[in-house]
């Protein structure tokens, strides 16, 4: 029997509910903290609680929190969030992508990139296993996916190291794989390593597919079994809600509802309600979900049931632990 792992322990799958799949909780990512880029610092646990706090109280049962280690991931302040608000939340082992690595490490005197680059993917790969069944960053808090990220429209030797560690990561403990697309790109290139470490696509989310929204891509990444992440709800800077919604009715009538997920990935103080009176968490369950049921029901297609195969049945299997073979 498959499991999800919570912040706060495990649980049986049937109890996740409704889930935004990708989010950011409290983050202070050194690469913007060294610039002084407030708006993409979330450093005020309190501020947090009461977006989550308003979140549960409209019906959202889970959040995936996806910051790493590399974006100034405080699983603490997220985990201490949880218990006092109630919402299960998932956290995130393994890293980000490559052009954040240029800040130094927390209490250490050297980057993220040099400690990648001094370290083998074996070494990286413990890291990342040991941030799974052991906990991250010294706290006994595990994480319940492992993450990796590659560049816009390029992939590095370092953003390699580190997909091969996510991965082998996974084949060693069952955790879920969440893979960051810059842009929604190189997201078919990535394919290439995820084939060569022996990892079924089934087993991954690709993220930022809005940021690409071209149905071509899409559909050859749905036929490998992959989940395929719209997470920029609200972001109507980079898109229309038309825009994403025709991306994910498509997927829809080709037969893969069965593998879309939705977020609002909310990594800015001007996403938060809390912070900047924005439209906040509650918006995708509040407005944006009774809107994409009634353009599914318009283009023939049974809103409710694809509503809950989004937020409740495909979370489900996307952050199930996969059991691990030998």
């Amino acid at each position: 029997m498959g499991f999800v792992r919570l912040m706060t322990g495990d649980i049986a799958p049937e109890k996740l509910g409704f889930t935004y799949a990708h989010e950011h909780i409290v983050c202070r990512p050194g690469h913007w903290l060294e610039r002084k880029e407030e708006d993409l610092l979330l450093d005020d646990p309190e501020k947090s609680r009461q977006e989550v706090a308003a979140a549960k109280a409209c019906g959202v049962e889970t959040l995936v929190d996806a910051t790493a280690i590399d974006y100034g991931r405080d699983p603490q302040a997220v985990y201490d969030i949880s218990m006092r608000t109630g919402m299960q939340v998932i956290g995130t082992a393994g890293f980000n992508k490559g052009f954040l690595w240029d800040a130094k490490m927390p209490g250490e005197n050297r980057t993220y990139e040099e400690w990648i680059e001094g370290s083998s993917v074996d070494e990286l790969t413990e890291f990342v296993i040991r941030e799974v069944n052991v906990g991250m960053q010294e706290t006994g808090i595990k994480g319940g996916q492992v993450k990796f990220g590659t560049g816009y429209n390029s992939i590095s030797p370092l953003e390699i190291k580190t997909l091969r560690a996510a991965c082998r990561a996974h084949l060693a403990t069952g955790a879920p794989v969440h893979s960051h697309t810059e842009a929604g790109t190189m997201a078919l290139e990535q394919l290439r390593y995820l084939r060569e470490e022996g990892v079924d696509p089934h087993n991954v989310s690709f993220g930022h597919m809005d940021r690409n929204p071209d149905t071509y891509m899409h559909l050859k990444l749905a036929d490998t079994g992959a989940f395929l992440c719209f997470d920029g709800i609200a972001k109507v800077k980079y898109n229309p809600e038309s825009i994403r919604i025709r991306c994910i009715l498509e997927l829809a009538k080709r037969g893969y509802q069965k593998q879309i997920l939705v977020s609002g990935d909310t990594a800015r103080r001007s996403y938060y309600h809390s912070y900047s009176y924005a439209v906040g968490l509650p918006y995708i369950k509040e407005t944006w979900a009774p809107r994409l049921q009634e353009e599914a029901e318009h283009a023939g297609i049974n809103g409710e049931q694809l509503v809950q195969d989004i937020f409740v049945n495909n979370p489900r299997e996307c952050f199930t632990f996969k059991k691990v073979s030998g």
